[in-house]
């Protein structure tokens, strides 16, 4: 349970820092960011965990976190772009 909520208070954090470092202006609100982060936080840290290239909780698997929201909401934007034409 408290590796569950580690997760998603990093993910708060990490959705505000990739949405810091990706470059352009994204038109989401801070829940939006948040529940993005969250998701690539969550992404990041199964996929590295189960591929061994990292253990909970090491610096990579915040660095992965960031790129995992970053890869989202990237994924997110270009979703956004198609549906609206």
């Amino acid at each position: 349970m408290m590796s569950l909520l580690g997760t998603l208070f990093i993910g708060l954090i990490v959705g505000f820092i990739a949405r810091a470092i990706k470059p352009g202006d994204d038109k989401l609100g801070w829940i939006m960011t948040a529940l993005l982060g969250v998701a690539g936080s969550f992404l990041a840290s199964y996929v590295g965990v189960a591929m061994g290239w990292y253990r909970t909780g090491q610096t990579a698997g915040w660095i992965a976190s960031v790129l995992g929201a970053i890869a989202l909401l990237v994924l997110y934007g270009i979703i956004q772009r198609t549906s609206n034409r």
